[in-house]
């Protein structure tokens, strides 16, 4: 690596960093002394990592990085790191908290096999470090120390001075029981996929005249021990799940699975031991069978780890510590271990741990996660908070009212769970059946037996089993996963990703479609819109040129509004950019800000105030009354709007809003044209929330709603009869999205409403609803096809063997022709979206 930066000559432009490699801006070079060499980096961090490097006598990491490969530069090493030398937070991750510890670390930064050898060397150096081994595909570390002798937290520093980032990875609480009988499942697929393909040789022998031969013998004792490990390995869960149903008396799927597999099979050991010329093995059916079967089985099992994740992010959002005063002293605790009525300080920028009440400070808390509105919210003395939301620029001191799951999120992550629990799991006719179709079977198979038994014992057992290969439920069981199989990869191909493929049955059903505000009907980010002034105005629908004095006016507005993270602050800075302002060669002096109110500064030698009337007001600034009318004007359309005051005087108001995506009023109308209801269901006011329902063309409002009665409110509509679909995007939304009939969340929206959603628009394309809703109905019609395909087929072969018509060897024929049929019909699907551009 350092061979890269040595490189570098005097013709070329551009210096590299003597660390990572990157080009150095001129304006942002640092220099420093390295083994009396004067060197330069790009940056501070790398600038220290490589002195830590060189201080350590491990410089030899920049040989062994590949000479095609340059490193980033090092990133942020994690805050508060004295916390992970408690043992309360240690018992999370480590499994026996005595004097030699080891722990799993998560490492950033990790690049190339260098880097493997730097952490190994680096940490192995240290006094107390027992071993460091770093897995390079996992960018895992593990490491065992002597807890007396060295800090969790002096490990994981010093991966920070040597350009990485470390925080705490639990394996087994990461992957998770679920994940590990997942892969399980998936060897057993596999291992029945080994069998099927080396059976196929034999098949074709057999079938090509080699079972009439002298070497007949020989391919089925081959055949025997090639199935008979699959039958054993893959077959398992299905003679476990069956022998269950028996014992409860209950008939599921896994019994005619094992019926079919087992009778076929044993039949096929009765040719093979007795040496019978009259039978055939089946020993591929059996494998087959297993195959298909399983990878139904694994696709559902992904399905069930996703319901899970959903409550995994919602938990991630509760912070593990918070600072409490305790005796006089601010001391970090964890989150499970603060109590009631106890005070809480929240610094700026992180996450509120607890719900509680304001009793010192102000300031701004981001309540998106809560209330979908994008503004943040004032806080001061007496206002309550709730855990997981973001707190602004200042320190807060909170008593906490409850923690964990007495929480407002503790609340969310409950209803989700409730209604993960309570929404019954769709039942496609193929699962109706099943039950009477295990009876009807060993019911005509047995009749079969019988019938011929006092003919010919051989007859009877060929015309039985024949039976039972026509009708295992092969083709039942293909009906419905083939469909949506398909169909799900088509809508991914169309940016219509399908968490829970069945959900395409419900929504075809589907009378009413719940919509989120923000982020969902609108593009969920604050917009410059129009900027009123005296004798002079500019509406963002007129296209017309900028006037002079707008430009004027806002180019030192976004002068002052640079050094504010405020919403409406990044939409005018943003605006101001986009029109081209030279605002950045201004200089603002004396920025002050109050939360919840506004900013002031200097700029260009007159004193700037930008926010709402009582700011203007509380600095006694009069508000013109033109001025006041316009802004009642843009409240009711729904528009938010900011006051600009110039030496004392309000000279302007700025309009901001989030906009309305284009392709919504088109969605609305579209699904009222079809005779859906529609819903705009929001935490915003009243007033905003029927000023975009008027502009979307008009559908009921339930506005100022909490997370809880978001669900309430579907709870209410499922219990009149309706088929209802919640199209949301933030985390306020995710019990909804789960708790509805179909949950359909925007691309762009959380992890946490993407996770709890059974369909994702991924280009967060309100257009994609439609799309799906025509795939939803595709994709019921071909489910039914297939049905009846399955129907006549069985209608049509059962009668012929038990005549004993078809023998067994027709019958394992005819079971994959079955199959093939439905998985032709099943592939039609893909022909839906034809004309239409994919994502």
């Amino acid at each position: 690596m350092a061979a890269l930066s040595h490189i570098v000559t005097e013709s070329n432009s551009e210096r590299l960093c003597f660390h990572c490699s990157l080009p150095i801006p001129p304006a942002d070079e640092v220099i420093a002394e390295i083994e009396d060499e004067q060197q330069y980096f790009c940056c501070n961090g790398c600038k220290s990592v490589c002195e830590a490097i060189y201080q350590a006598g491990l410089e030899g990491f920049y040989q062994r990085t590949p000479e095609d490969a340059s490193l980033a530069p090092p990133p942020d090493i994690p805050k508060e790191l004295a916390l992970y030398d408690l043992d309360e937070v240690q018992e999370e991750f480590v499994g026996d908290l005595g004097e030699a510890r080891d722990i799993h670390l998560l490492v950033e930064g990790i690049h190339c096999a260098a880097c493997v050898w730097l952490i190994e060397h680096s940490l192995n150096a240290m006094p107390g470090i027992i071993e460091a081994r770093v897995n390079l595909s996992g960018k895992r570390l593990h490491v065992k120390w002597h807890n007396g002798q060295v800090a969790l937290s002096a490990i994981i520093s010093r991966l920070g001075q040597i350009g990485y980032a470390a925080v705490p990875y639990d394996p087994e609480v990461a992957e998770g029981k679920l994940k590990q009988q997942n892969r399980n499942l998936l060897y057993r697929m596999a291992f029945a996929g080994f069998g099927m393909m080396n059976l196929m040789w034999i098949s074709i022998a057999l079938y090509s005249g080699a079972d009439e031969g002298e070497f007949r013998g020989l391919f089925h004792w081959v055949g025997f021990m090639l199935a008979t490990p699959v039958l054993l390995y893959s077959g398992f869960p299905f003679f476990k799940g069956a022998w269950s149903g028996i014992k409860n008396f209950h008939l599921g799927m896994d019994l005619p699975i094992a019926i079919g597999a087992g009778i076929t099979y044993l039949y096929s050991v009765y040719v093979t031991v007795t040496g019978t010329q009259t039978g055939e093995v089946y020993y591929d059916t059996v494998v087959n069978f297993l195959f298909v079967i399983l990878v139904g089985r694994y696709l559902e099992a992904i399905s069930k780890r996703q319901a899970v994740a959903a409550t995994q992010r919602l938990l991630d959002l509760q912070p593990r510590v918070a600072t409490v005063f305790r005796d006089g002293e601010e001391k970090i605790v964890p989150i499970r271990a603060v109590a009631v009525d106890e005070v809480v300080l929240v610094k700026p920028g992180e996450r509120i741990p607890v719900d509680g009440t304001v009793i010192d400070g102000q300031s701004v808390v981001d309540e998106a996660m809560l209330t979908g509105e994008a503004v943040p919210v004032v806080k001061t003395a007496g206002d309550s908070v709730s855990a997981g939301t973001i707190n602004g620029h200042g320190m807060l001191q909170l008593k906490v009212v409850s923690s964990l799951k007495d929480t407002a999120l503790g609340r969310i992550i409950r209803l989700v769970e409730e209604a993960q629990a309570s929404k019954a799991p769709i039942q496609c006719v193929a699962d109706r059946i099943v039950p009477w179709f295990v009876l009807v079977t060993l019911g005509l198979a047995t009749g079969t037996f019988l019938w011929w038994v006092g003919t010919d014992l051989e007859v009877a057992l060929l015309a039985a089993t024949s039976v039972l290969i026509i009708t295992c439920p092969c083709t039942f069981g293909l009906a419905t996963p083939m469909s949506i199989a398909v169909a799900s990869g088509l809508g991914a191909k169309y940016g219509i990703l399908v968490r829970n493929g069945e959900v395409l049955e419900t929504l075809s059903s589907i009378d009413h479609v719940i919509f989120d505000k923000t982020g969902t009907l609108t593009e969920g980010k604050m917009s410059v819109v129009l900027v009123q002034m005296d004798g002079c105005e500019w509406h963002e629908s007129d296209g017309e040129a900028i006037p002079e004095e707008v430009q004027s006016l806002m180019t030192k507005l976004a002068a002052l509004e640079r050094y504010s993270e405020h919403p409406t602050a990044l939409a005018i800075l943003s605006w101001a950019e986009s029109q081209g302002l030279s605002f950045r060669s201004k200089t603002a002096t004396g920025f002050e800000n109050e939360p919840g109110f506004g900013i002031r500064g200097i700029v260009a030698g007159e004193s700037l105030l930008s926010g709402s009337s009582s700011w203007l007001q509380k600095n006694q600034i009069k508000l013109q009354v033109s001025l006041e009318q316009h802004a009642a004007a843009l409240d009711q359309r729904g528009i938010g709007s900011i006051r600009i005051a110039v030496d004392g005087k309000e000279v302007a108001l700025i309009g901001i809003e989030d906009r309305i995506r284009e392709e919504a009023p088109a969605l609305i109308r579209d699904l009222k044209a079809e005779g859906m209801e529609v819903t705009l269901l929001s935490g915003d006011r009243r007033q905003a929330a029927e000023a975009i329902a008027e502009r979307l063309g008009g559908m009921e409002v339930i506005a100022e709603v909490l997370p809880e009665e978001k669900d309430q409110v579907i709870q209410s509509l499922q219990a009149d009869g309706r088929k209802v679909a919640m199209v949301g995007d933030g985390v306020n939304d995710a019990p909804a999205l789960v708790r509805a009939d179909v949950g359909i969340a925007m691309g762009s929206g959380t992890d946490v409403s993407i996770a709890s959603a059974d369909i994702v628009l991924m280009s967060s394309e309100l257009e994609k609803v439609r799309l799906a809703a025509g795939l939803s109905r595709r994709t019921l019609k071909t489910i039914r096809q297939n049905i009846g395909i399955s129907i006549v087929y069985n209608l049509i072969m059962v009668p012929l063997a038990m005549a004993a018509i078809v023998t067994p060897l027709v019958a394992a024929i005819s079971m994959p022709l079955s199959s093939l049929a439905v998985i032709g019909n099943s592939a039609r699907i893909r022909t839906l979206f034809r004309g239409v551009k994919a994502r």
